[in-house]
């Protein structure tokens, strides 16, 4: 090893917990990768606290210090200073690369006594292969710095179909790397993705965004209530495609009410949502109190934005229901296109919570529906995964929304969607609101920064990889860094994710040349 390279050496601690004293000179991090040569192989380990060590005693340091600051002395000079004060980092092994064959293992052993150590390179990471379809999510990242040559690439198939988990605070990059994860999945024409945008930001209508990839035209589908643009769809769901189940587990309704919106339905069956907000409380069955009613109309109107115009018609304020022709084919014309391995964007703004969830919930209850169809006839395979994207996940999969409904189809995808290939990707500021069986269950964690100690305990305790001694390392990653913990990746991988209009950028710039051949 060039002795140039060398950052620091071995010179004790445990296995989970090496110490290294750092060369002078060097100036290590928290996060950064190092590399131990062993014969045959190398340890790959990272930083993961620092901290000072000295040859003096604590006491003299005192004193040196008090001379320093009370008695105007400029520097305290020592003998070979390098040797005397210095730096302790604590590291821990992720992975043992094979140089033969570029097999990645799982640690288990230590570095040798006074191994000498070198920061991570481009050379040491040729084991990261792009494998066919998979979704680019960026680069590996040792401490602050980017080794661009080193992409990440996740096997999109079973990243998607066995659930995904979005961590950070507010500012940390989640829409940005959903947008960059998006954008690869549309390259892929493998998977079908149901994202509910709550703030109109994934396909770009004001500016860059999802509909600016060149495949956009035949994989991206964005359906919205309200002008929507060329090539764009109106989201308008008739009020007929609205069953009393798409309810549970997102709207709290006591047993007499849910009860009487079932006798509406069997009843009445498809047009029975519009025949209960038209019937006057006090006119109601004998089955169903006028008070009932009332509550139930108002939960309704809130819920739904319904109201009766003059003519004495059932209209929705955000157009996004219809009680009368419009949007009988809305939820089937999506399912088909998610079917087909596209994209399709929800512009849910306009929309309350509840009312976005309800309309995400009856769509994806027919795709899973389909998709369990699918696996009892034997055509599962030919399918292609497909995931439902939400944001502020706790609404739909929090402790106390599962104790106090049944459960909706969001939990019902988490607990059971991979064994059709149905998956979730949960967006979240609050992992530790999340039951931990949902959690074990979300096999792929992107963890971005996160300065709560209590939400980086759950996220570190539902992790694939040990990440015990990470939480420093989540509490310092600064915006667009993040730590990928998954089933499908060799050890927690540090990575540093682009900036989503640098790709589209990017990709723009690599596509103009081909344009100018024809001329």
């Amino acid at each position: 090893m060039d002795e140039l390279s060398v950052v620091g050496q071995v010179v004790g601690g445990s296995f989970g917990d090496i110490v290294i004293r750092q060369k002078a000179g060097t100036d290590l991090e928290i996060g950064d990768l190092m590399v131990s040569e062993e014969n045959g192989s190398f340890l790959i380990l990272q930083v993961f606290a620092l901290e000072y060590g000295s040859q003096i005693q604590d006491k003299m340091q005192q004193m040196m210090s008090g001379v320093n600051l009370e008695q105007g002395v400029v520097d305290a000079h020592f003998y070979e200073p390098d040797f005397v004060n210095y730096v302790l980092a604590r590291i821990k092994p992720l992975a043992r690369v094979f140089r033969k064959d570029n097999e990645v293992k799982i640690p288990k052993s230590l570095p040798s006594f006074f191994n000498k150590l070198r920061l991570i390179t481009k050379n040491d990471l040729e084991f990261l292969q792009k494998e066919k379809d998979s979704i680019f999510v960026g680069y590996i990242r040792s401490g602050s710095k980017v080794i661009k040559e080193a992409e990440v690439w996740l096997p999109a198939e079973d990243v998607f179909s066995h659930h995904m988990l979005i961590p950070a605070t507010t500012g940390r990059g989640k829409s940005n790397l959903v947008k960059t994860i998006l954008w690869h999945v549309l390259d892929t024409n493998k998977v079908g993705a149901l994202v509910l945008d709550a703030h109109d930001e994934y396909f770009g209508r004001t500016g860059i965004g999802l509909k600016d990839h060149p495949k956009a035209k035949d994989n991206l589908m964005y359906y919205t209530p309200s002008n929507p643009p060329v090539g764009a769809n109106r989201l308008t769901v008739n009020l007929q495609s609205i069953r009393p189940e798409h309810f549970e587990g997102i709207v709290d309704f006591s047993d007499a009410q849910f009860q009487a919106i079932r006798t509406y339905h069997w009843k009445s069956k498809d047009g029975w949502l519009t025949t209960l907000m038209l019937t006057d409380p006090d006119s109601a069955t004998d089955q169903i109190a006028a008070s009932t009613m009332s509550v139930i109309q108002r939960k309704m109107r809130l819920i739904l934005g319904l109201i009766k115009d003059e003519e004495g018609r059932l209209v929705s304020k955000h157009e996004v229901f219809d009680s009368a022709t419009k949007g009988f084919t809305t939820v089937d014309d999506i399912v088909q296109d998610i079917e087909q391995g596209k994209v399709v964007i929800l512009d849910t703004s306009r929309l309350g919570d509840e009312a976005e969830l309800i309309v995400g919930n009856i769509i994806a209850s027919k795709l899973f529906e389909k998709y369990k169809a699918y696996k009892a006839v034997g055509e599962l395979a030919r399918k292609p995964v497909v995931t439902v994207i939400i944001e502020e996940a706790p609404r739909v999969i929090g402790v106390d929304v599962l104790t106090r409904n049944n459960d909706n189809i969001y939990a019902t995808i988490a607990k059971e969607g991979r064994k059709f290939k149905v998956g979730l990707m949960a967006i979240t500021q609050l992992s530790s609101v999340i039951p931990r069986t949902i959690l074990a269950n979300m096999n792929t964690k992107i963890i971005l920064g996160n300065e709560m100690k209590q939400e980086r305990e759950a996220i570190i305790a539902s992790a694939s990889q040990d990440l015990s001694e990470d939480d420093r390392n989540i509490a310092s990653l600064d915006k667009g860094e993040a730590i990928i913990s998954s089933i499908f990746v060799p050890f927690a991988m540090p990575v540093k994710i682009p900036l989503f209009e640098d790709i589209v950028k990017e990709k723009s710039s690599k596509v103009r040349p081909e344009k100018t051949k024809v001329f």
